[in-house]
């Protein structure tokens, strides 16, 4: 399947891709080999990098993390952003986290999809992201 030539990587897609147990792994698989394909140029935030370093550290070890930083991690265009989008994101947790189960992380990625990444396509396996109202590709 072709895939959009820019997609916004969240840690639930980074996570199936490298964890054989996970449920959504073999979908993952087949769509990093569609983003090869399509050579689509991936995006995502040093909140991610962190999230996803301790979700392969506390369920996989440390070996697969160092893998992920050395082997993933270059391989991601890493979004950039400041106090304007921090402030944004703790104003969005606020309104929108007592209702529903949205992180921080999450309110930080809806803020650099929607205001710097226009809108951009997300690669995610959690319902986080559509309850946010991103377009999610999974």
């Amino acid at each position: 399947m072709a895939l959009p030539d820019r997609l916004f990587c969240d840690t639930s897609f980074i996570y199936a891709c490298l964890d054989p147990h996970d449920t959504n792994h073999d979908r993952a698989e087949e769509l990093t080999v569609d983003a090869v394909t399509s050579a689509t140029i991936l995006f995502s935030t040093w909140d991610i990098i962190s999230e996803t370093v301790t979700l392969l550290r506390y369920r996989m070890g440390f070996r697969p993390a160092l893998r992920f930083l050395d082997n993933v991690k270059p391989s991601l265009t890493i979004v950039d952003y400041g106090q304007r989008v921090r402030d944004e994101a703790e104003q969005i947790f606020r309104r929108r986290s007592r209702s529903r189960r949205i992180s921080y992380c999450d309110a930080i990625s809806f803020v650099v999809v929607r205001s710097i990444l226009n809108n951009m396509p997300c690669l995610a396996f959690d319902r986080d992201f559509r309850a946010l109202g991103l377009t999610v590709i999974s």
